[in-house]
């Protein structure tokens, strides 16, 4: 990857000149920011020759503990690799430092100059150049689900929802799509908004989810489906800040309440071929779509089980796989139906998409749209054939078919040829070393519940 030119580094230096520093900022596999911290004087140095880190920042577990298994670690030495900014991110962080802080964008390279094969950017990168090959380009959008909590926690350590800004009661109840409560979290929304038009980060709607401080922010559509992910990793950076200067903490854990609903990332797709034109959009305007249209869903279908590692990629990712709470539970598709895992909205002919309902809102968001064009690429490749729409509640039709251990889940990813193929086998071996060492650590802790339950009475 080439230097950029200075002049992006200068002009917004000339045009913020109360900016003190910036954060270089790459995201690991888990979708954790990492990286540096920069005087603004080493800014056009950082353009001109890049920032190094080590590769090892993909072989961090949730803690920041190196994971040795990965082969990223002391076994090759602990070296640099050369990161480089991505056009277009230089921005301000208003919420930092009473606005005396930015934020910058990067991605590793190899040493000979060609992309890092563990940066979860360069993943989705490499699966957008192979499904480019095929003349489709992807349209993609993505929607987050968030809690906001209180920064006090209970009686018992657990969190528990804010406070209302506005009538100082604490959220007990659902209130789906409520206005009141979203006129309650005004400033913190409206916060929210400003700091996203600084950052020129195109935000769609805002709705209050259905659980206590649950809220949804969706991201407008683009066909840019790598500057769709560096925003959606850059809007939670956001929102976690803002919600900080507003005295919360905002949370896209999985599962934050055991007996509410979880977090999800919904991403919606559509393909556009050469000409501009949706290949998902029925000349005769069937709200079904195209043969490309049912192939796509087949691929997602097919490859959903070998995938879930990508969805659910840590221990409380699989809590939210539970019935009747709006969580796919079995490779399904259906039209205008949210009890499915693929649903096809509803909507112009022209708009005619997909919406993948599975992944939970943790999953880094390079990695599940680097898996889902994947096996949108594979549908279209081998010109599978999906079962049946489902109509009506598919909890009620067809029986839990995705895993929901974590194990299985990662073994399902290490034999899926395809997958792996697409993905990259080097990446995959990294991601599979770190999460079973996560996991591994994860099931050296004892739970207060397991003590409760069992301490006395086994």
């Amino acid at each position: 990857m080439p230097p950029l030119p200075v002049d992006e580094a200068r002009d917004f230096l000339e045009r913020h000149p109360d900016i003190a520093s910036i954060d270089l900022l790459i995201s690991d596999l888990n979708g954790v920011m990492r990286g540096k911290r920069i005087p603004r004087t080493n800014l056009e140095k950082v353009y001109r020759d890049g920032v190094n880190l080590p590769a090892s920042v993909f072989a961090l577990d949730i803690l920041g503990n190196t994971v040795e298994a990965t082969g990223l670690g002391l076994e090759t030495g602990d070296g640099d690799r050369v990161c480089r900014p991505v056009p277009g991110t230089l921005m301000p962080s208003p919420w930092l430092r009473n606005g005396r802080q930015a934020q910058l964008l990067m991605t590793m390279e190899d040493g000979d100059g060609s992309p890092y094969f563990a940066d979860p950017r360069q993943v989705l990168a490499r699966v957008l150049g192979r499904l480019g090959r095929t003349g489709l380009t992807p349209v993609v959008a993505v929607e987050l689900e968030f809690y906001l909590v209180d920064r006090q926690r209970d009686a018992l350590g657990m969190v528990q929802p804010p406070c209302s800004p506005a009538s100082g009661e604490r959220a007990s109840q659902s209130q789906l799509y409520s206005i009141n409560e979203l006129d309650e979290y005004a400033d913190f929304l409206e916060d929210i908004h400003a700091a996203a038009r600084i950052q020129d980060l195109p935000l769609d709607t805002a709705l209050k989810e259905c659980a206590p401080g649950q809220f949804e922010i969706n991201l407008l559509h683009t066909d840019d489906a790598l500057g769709a992910c560096d925003s959606a990793v850059l809007l939670k950076r956001l929102i976690k800040g803002v919600a900080l200067q507003h005295g919360f903490e905002a949370t896209f854990m999985a599962k934050p309440y055991g007996d509410e609903a979880g977090n999800g990332t919904h991403v919606h797709i559509s393909l556009l071929d050469e000409a501009g034109r949706n290949v998902f959009a029925a000349e005769d305007g069937a709200p079904l779509g195209t043969p490309e249209l049912q192939q796509a869903v087949a691929g997602l279908l097919e490859m959903m089980p070998a995938s879930m590692a990508l969805f659910a990629p840590n221990l409380n990712s699989f809590r939210r796989f539970q019935p009747g709470l709006y969580v796919p539970m079995a490779p399904t598709w259906g039209y205008d139906n949210r009890s499915v895992a693929v649903r096809i909205p509803s909507g112009p002919n022209e708009a005619r998409r997909l919406e993948h309902r599975v992944a939970g809102a943790d999953a880094n968001p390079y990695l599940l749209v680097a898996s889902l064009l994947a096996a949108i690429d594979h549908g279209l490749r081998q010109r599978l054939t999906p079962p049946p729409a489902v109509t009506g509640n598919a909890y009620d039709q067809v029986a839990p078919s995705l895993t929901n251990s974590w194990c299985q889940a990662l073994d399902l990813l290490a034999d899926s040829e395809a997958l792996i193929e697409a993905l990259g086998p080097e990446f995959v071996r990294v991601f599979l070393a770190n999460r079973r060492a996560e996991r591994d650590q994860a099931m050296q802790a004892v739970s207060k519940l397991e003590y409760d339950w069992y301490l006395r009475h086994v």
